[in-house]
């Protein structure tokens, strides 16, 4: 399920997504410099994220209000200064100077942002739709495969053998932040199942262009003129952009159903007939 935070935490991830943020303007004059700096910082903040996955104690301490700010951002200097760029460490001072709700908010916060680093390079070399769209068609594959399904769930199984057998279906064929991306879910799914996780990374790609989602489910391939059409129509309806991610599933029999957040639209066969018989029985 997407990220639900309280109040004081919504506040302290907007404070430090907005340092973040600055760091990354610093550096936009140079796209190389900005680009490579976006990826170490998004990596950076990925390796804290397993850190403190795995010690509960650092990420109660990190979070823990009652204590003074000076002191926790004098841990985390004495814990990561050297080890992690100047760019991660100003936004773990950030992170860890301002007041989260819970110890768990806080690692939510820091996935957060490591997420958002990588996003904004994608976005800085023009590749956030392809990164949208690649990370979408990987979670209809894993949701499309019960064995591939089992294996990244399985408790038992190595994480390193997990991340290697999704490499190696999607090695060459997308791009290093969704690459990235990608491995760190399946690194660190915290509860979630890959193919949902996939499908959020996805929508927060869309978000970071400022556009809703449509899942479109038709029972035949649409055409560039219709999914043109569909998107402008949509678009009028809702008074925002909308971007598309389109699935043939026969199984409908004709039309198409749209999902839009938790609103569906079904204009299918399957979907009239299913009303009708609802219809008929009440």
């Amino acid at each position: 399920m997407p990220m639900t935070l309280h109040a004081a935490s919504r506040e302290a991830l907007a404070a430090a997504e907005l340092r973040l943020l600055e760091l990354a303007d610093a550096t936009q004059n140079d796209s190389i410099l900005a680009s490579d700096d976006l990826a170490k910082l998004g990596e950076e903040l990925f390796a804290v994220l397993g850190l403190l996955i795995e010690q509960p104690a650092l990420r109660r301490a990190l979070a823990d209000a009652s204590s003074e700010p000076a002191g926790r951002e004098q841990l985390v200097r004495g814990l990561f200064a050297g080890k992690v760029s100047d760019g991660t460490l100003q936004v773990l001072v950030a992170v860890v100077t301002a007041r989260w709700s819970s110890p768990r908010e806080l690692v939510d916060g820091v996935e957060s942002l490591a997420r958002t680093a990588l996003l904004v390079r994608a976005e800085r070399e023009g590749q956030l739709d392809s990164t949208e769209d690649e990370l979408f068609r990987l979670g209809r594959i894993v949701a499309g495969s019960h064995e591939l399904e089992l294996l990244l769930a399985d408790p038992a199984g190595s994480v390193d053998g997990k991340v290697a057998l999704v490499d190696s279906l999607i090695e060459g064929k997308v791009s290093p932040v969704t690459k990235t991306l990608v491995d760190q879910l399946v690194r660190h799914p915290r509860g979630m199942r890959v193919a949902d996780g996939l499908s959020e990374l996805a929508d927060l790609a869309a978000k970071r262009r400022q556009r809703s989602v449509a899942h479109v489910r038709s029972a035949v391939e649409l055409t560039a003129e219709q999914i043109d059409r569909l998107t402008a129509t949509l678009t009028t309806i809702y008074s925002r952009p909308i971007a598309l991610h389109v699935e043939v599933d026969p199984a409908l029999a004709g039309g198409l159903t749209i999902k839009i957040g938790d609103e569906i639209i079904d204009g299918s066969i399957a979907g009239r007939l299913a009303a009708l018989r609802r219809n008929l029985a009440s």
